[in-house]
């Protein structure tokens, strides 16, 4: 679970992870959409590109303090984005931190079942 510590909100129940050359490459390219309560976490990672997607997602930008230092909301297919000092990045499906009240300077964090913080 991925989880906004500073709102107490709940990002995305449904966490993929993208840690390794090949899935940081595909990200979400090949999907028609990101379900509610999905996130796709991809480390490490400072840009992100839209090219080939047909649907726009929210973007944060994370510090390895866990802390969000850059927000791209509802970005559409076709656009970049970047943050120069991201050490992660976390899509979501659009309009997904306006429902959690995500702002800049947030911890997040991610929750596994057993309680502990891996990232």
């Amino acid at each position: 679970m991925l989880v906004n510590v500073t709102r107490n909100k709940c990002l995305a129940t449904n966490l993929r992870i993208a840690d390794g050359f090949f899935s940081r490459l595909k990200g979400l390219l090949g999907t028609d959409c990101l379900p509610e309560g999905t996130a796709l976490l991809i480390t490490p990672c400072s840009s992100v590109h839209t090219f080939g997607m047909t649907y726009p997602i929210d973007v944060l930008f994370i510090g390895v303090d866990h802390k969000v230092l850059k927000i791209a909301t509802s970005l559409r297919p076709g656009r970049t984005a970047w943050c120069g000092k991201g050490h992660y990045v976390v899509e979501l499906p659009a309009v997904a931190v306006e429902a959690s009240q995500t702002q800049v300077g947030d911890e997040i964090r991610l929750i596994c079942s057993s309680g502990e913080n891996p990232v």
